[in-house]
């Protein structure tokens, strides 16, 4: 075989280079998983636990203003609403057959009672199960790198 130059590279040649998390070391400093996921639950940042995870009701800050834990890195768009849905399904559809096993009552009063049950359970449960999700995903090392859109 012969000698093949090895081409030289100049830094005009590689492309820009990006901020990379490192996973490992963010995974290092969080607490258990069950720990992280209650303070997630109670809109506190899952590494410290000191700072908040949201500005305003579902945005999720940038960085924990106490331990700069990357929260806005875990991007838990999808999952909290999926979740959410799983349980107020399930606790509304069962409470109406139960009501309707029970008692039979006429149409106006399953309505009055499961519309605003539906409503409140899911903006009540939307935010702490975003939390959680934050603080799962931190925990996982479930982040996205500058390079993701």
């Amino acid at each position: 075989m012969p000698d093949t130059p090895i081409p030289h590279h100049t830094t005009a040649d590689l492309p820009p280079r990006t901020w990379e998390p490192d996973r490992a070391a963010i995974r290092a400093t969080l607490p258990p998983l069950p720990t992280a996921l209650g303070r997630g639950l109670l809109g506190r940042c899952p590494s410290c636990g000191r700072g908040q995870i949201f500005h305003g009701y579902l945005t999720v800050v940038t960085e924990c203003r106490v331990c700069a834990a990357p929260l806005g890195l875990a991007r838990a768009d999808d999952a909290p609403p999926y979740f959410t849905i799983l349980i107020v399904g399930h606790v509304v559809v069962g409470g109406m057959l139960m009501l309707e096993k029970a008692a039979h009552p006429a149409m106006w009063v399953q309505t009055a009672v499961w519309v605003p049950m539906t409503i409140i359970l899911s903006l009540g449960l939307l935010r702490p199960i975003k939390g959680a999700t934050v603080g799962l995903m931190l925990k996982l090392g479930m982040l996205k790198s500058d390079t993701d859109e």
